[in-house]
């Protein structure tokens, strides 16, 4: 185990660099209760939306961008730009009925040929969230209010990838604009402010005027500010400028000193993900021993409580509570046992260990890279750990490192398995494949009800002695909201839908 004056140094440091001075990106808005003025780490890569991404930049492109379908905060859909929507039988054809007033700020009418190209167009784009469409075989516009997708087999999640960024809508007209990565055209409740914007750094945003559904506008403007690291956003916090913005857990007695509330939830997991599981680039990750030693190597509940103030729960497995894959019994899989840990790297041949590239980002507290470290080194394997910068999630789903150190949001188990777990998953970028695990997911994709559900459980349990992860806990995580501010959390997504802030009364 840590000794007690190593993790209470750690945990010293953890906290003191978060404490520190730094610059910010904070706006010249003023604060007030028709501005709502929020702070985060990430920045779009582009507004183009065929290239977007969601989880924690996703309130930049609903700002702008309009869905099909909509989540409420617990998880119903709701109708959006479509009004109603209906399967076939074996539910291969979905066939949705689409709003006619909608215009885009351009003065481009929505119709159901701009959404037919957007969906193809996203399908084909650069986005990590493309696969969302993979089984989208054919999209038709059978008249300007119906659109009818074709779909290679049924997909459980389709529906909730169309409330997400697989259904931005952008102009058609807009598609050949060579600035669309900085100047989004869609039928949005807001319209980005460019003239008040500093890519990168800051984001302005007036609202629509023309919008559609006045109900999801609270706010006649709305600022998006992007910090380089946690300290800085900590000092936007103290400092009162945010009404509202998720925080790393060490910050949160601070931020309730400066009179936020805190809002937490445990939306996401993290640990390691060990990619490389068939030795292509580090062949000691092809030998489930060496994998499995991985998990038995670190000290979960001493790390949730140096790094989340034990805020959260132990795990070793990727599916959630609330998933019909989870298994209690499995979180005491791999109770840490350091001993059993080298014996399987011996047994696996590695009695004198091996090296394992990560990693690291300046976007995670330092300090974790360093437990790492420490705890592998206990084992007999040695980390080197290299920099990515603003490059770490582009150089994890291009396959450059064999194991890393992340933090995933937690979904239904069908979106799961096809962000994570399936061959074309975007974060199994080494597009590794089991046959066991391929059969367990054509069960859940096709089976009947019973069958499903027990098939995720035996993919759960497969997936975890088999060591595709190790996971540590899953966090509380925290989105903190000054007294001006109201929230409801997102389930799905750690950063709470736009319309779901609102003016404290």
């Amino acid at each position: 185990m840590f000794r007690p004056t190593r993790m209470a140094a750690l945990a010293a440091a953890v906290a003191l660099s978060l404490t520190g001075c730094g610059g910010g990106g904070e706006s010249t808005a003023e604060h007030s209760s028709q501005t709502l003025t929020l702070g985060t780490l990430m920045a779009p890569k582009s507004f183009a939306a065929a290239d977007s991404d969601f989880a924690n930049v996703s309130p930049f492109y609903q700002a702008v961008y309009d869905t099909l379908l909509r989540m409420e905060p617990g998880g119903k859909l709701v109708p959006m730009l479509a009004t109603e929507w209906k399967y076939n039988d074996d539910k291969t054809v979905l066939t949705l009925k689409l709003r006619d007033d909608v215009k885009f700020t351009d003065g481009t009418p929505f119709n159901a040929d701009a959404a037919k190209q957007n969906l193809e167009r996203f399908k084909a784009g650069t986005s990590a969230d493309a696969q969302f469409l993979a089984a989208l075989k054919t999209a038709t516009a059978v008249d300007s209010t119906t659109l009818e997708l074709t779909l290679s087999a049924p997909d459980p999640a389709f529906l909730g990838y169309l409330s997400k960024d697989a259904s931005f809508m952008q102009s058609p007209s807009s598609f050949g604009n060579a600035d669309i990565a900085t100047k989004p055209v869609g039928s949005g409740p807001y319209i980005l402010d460019t003239a008040a914007t500093v890519t990168g750094n800051s984001y302005s945003y007036k609202s629509n005027p023309d919008y559609w559904n006045k109900g999801l506008v609270h706010y006649d403007n709305m600022v998006l500010n992007v910090y380089p690291e946690q300290t800085s956003l900590l000092n936007a916090v103290k400092a009162g400028t945010l009404n509202g913005s998720l925080i790393d857990i060490s910050m949160i007695q601070e931020a309730e000193a400066a009179g936020y509330k805190n809002n937490s939830f445990e939306g996401n997991w993290t640990g390691l993900i060990l990619f490389d599981r068939a030795g292509k680039t580090n062949p000691a990750l092809k030998d489930v021993r060496v994998r499995q030693a991985l998990n038995y190597a670190f000290d979960t509940k001493a790390l949730l409580d140096a790094v989340n103030q034990g805020r959260g729960s132990t795990t070793t497995q990727v599916f959630p509570p609330s998933s019909d894959a989870y298994d209690a019994s499995l979180d005491s899989r791999y109770a840490y046992d350091p001993a059993k840990a080298k014996k399987l790297l011996a047994d696996a041949g590695y009695a004198n260990g091996f090296t394992l590239q990560m990693p690291s980002t300046p976007l995670v507290n330092s300090s974790i890279f360093t437990l790492i470290t420490q705890q592998l080194k206990e084992v007999g394997v040695t980390v080197e750990t290299v920099d990515a910068g603003n490059n770490f999630i582009a150089d994890l789903l291009a396959a450059k490192y064999a194991a890393s150190y992340m933090i995933l949001e937690q979904q239904s188990d069908w979106q799961l398995i096809n962000m994570k777990i399936a061959p074309n998953a975007a974060w199994n970028p080494y597009k590794y494949e089991d046959p066991t695990v391929d059969q367990l997911i054509n069960k859940i994709h096709l089976g009947s009800g019973d069958e499903q559900k027990s098939a995720a459980k035996e993919l759960n349990k497969y997936i975890v002695e088999q060591a595709w992860f190790a996971p540590w806990y899953r966090p509380q995580n925290s989105f903190v909201t000054d007294a001006k501010t109201k929230v409801e959390l997102q389930t799905g997504n750690v950063y709470p839908y736009i319309w779901s802030f609102t003016p404290a009364s």
